[in-house]
């Protein structure tokens, strides 16, 4: 993909406050600066170790549990170190670090349907990891551009497409077959929402070649090192369901939450929660209670859309039956947890 079209069909505006990075900006910065902090590898690491612990509370309590922590930390400690001194070594460290931060931040609004300060922030990560000539951290940013997308609906499923055949061209070049089987199933998705199912069942066939071939690889920086064949099940299922194959579907999510396992309480709810409609649209009312009293359990405390959109899709769905006890206490209590949300 070209980059200034890129910028062009997919910047919402820019985070101003840290000054968005064009070509040879860190080269440029390490002339000209005379004046700020001294940065060094003690702030890039710090970065990072903020990245990590920010991104682990945010996967098991949902995006919007510390994003304004997120928020102020890259506004009061990291823009003034890329307004500061260093080297171009240090600098793009320093570009790569903060894209990392920057994608999570992205996360976080996008899960708290904040789409306008999703789409920014997942453009000034990969502008940031683009000087910085980090592939895969660049890569990861189209990534999360293109599941925004996804989500907006059908009026953008073919910039959803192109996103993602961006993110997998971008990937060419990396090693990580996981993070590889991450950008390929993405593709996937985007064409079974696009009606493509030729290329999606191609790009989901190659996504678990690779997963399946090294599902425990080192791992790396950025977000697609935290793909485990876990979170493959859980997505492959649903482009399964929209291509309308939903006993494989259901197959492949029940995979992801016993075989395989998941390791955040926000991404179980999540599976539960899709799970449970998944039994209830094959007519199986028992089991679909069943799943989505587990899905309540594990969705307590999360701060997080797609789990409220969870709850409310249960709570509608089973105002269809108004004579079963079971049914409408389950309902109750998807309504109290609505209640509880902020």
């Amino acid at each position: 993909m070209d980059r200034r079209r890129f910028f062009t069909v997919s910047s919402g505006g820019a985070l101003s406050f840290l000054g968005v990075p064009d070509a040879e900006a860190i080269t440029r910065r390490v002339h000209a600066a005379r004046n700020g902090v001294k940065v060094g590898h003690g702030e890039v690491e710090a970065v990072w170790q903020m990245a990590q612990v920010l991104g682990a509370n945010s996967a098991e309590y949902g995006g919007g549990h510390v994003r304004h922590l997120a928020v102020s930390y890259l506004i009061h400690n990291v823009g003034p170190w890329l307004q500061g001194r260093y080297t171009e070594a240090t600098g793009r460290a320093l570009y790569a670090a903060t894209s990392r931060l920057a994608h999570l931040i992205g996360w976080m609004s996008q899960d708290q349907d904040d789409e306008a300060a999703a789409r920014d922030y997942y453009v000034h990560a990969y502008r940031l990891a683009d000087e910085a000539g980090e592939e895969e951290l660049a890569a990861t940013a189209l990534r999360g551009l293109t599941a925004q997308a996804m989500e907006l609906g059908p009026r953008h499923r073919a910039r959803a497409l192109a996103l993602a055949e961006g993110c997998v061209a971008r990937a060419k070049g990396i090693n990580d077959l996981r993070a590889r089987a991450y950008y390929e199933i993405t593709l996937a998705e985007a064409a079974a929402l696009d009606g493509d199912h030729r290329l999606a069942t191609r790009t989901l066939a190659s996504s678990q070649t690779h997963i399946e071939h090294n599902p425990d690889a080192p791992s790396g920086t950025s977000w697609a090192s935290h793909f485990t064949i876990g979170r493959w099940s859980h997505v492959s299922g649903m482009i399964l369901a929209h291509m309308g194959d939903l006993t494989s579907a259901r197959t492949q999510l029940h995979q992801a939450l016993d075989v395989h396992g998941l390791d955040s309480r926000r991404s179980r709810a999540n599976v539960l929660g899709q799970l449970g409609a998944l039994h209830l649209r094959q007519g199986d009312l028992d089991s679909a209670l069943t799943v989505w009293t587990q899905f309540l359990d594990a969705a307590e405390g999360v701060q997080s859309t797609r789990v409220r959109d969870s709850a409310e899709d249960l709570r509608v769905r089973l105002a269809r039956y108004p004579d079963d006890t079971d049914a409408q206490n389950l309902a109750e209590r998807a309504a109290a947890l609505l209640a509880r949300q902020p």
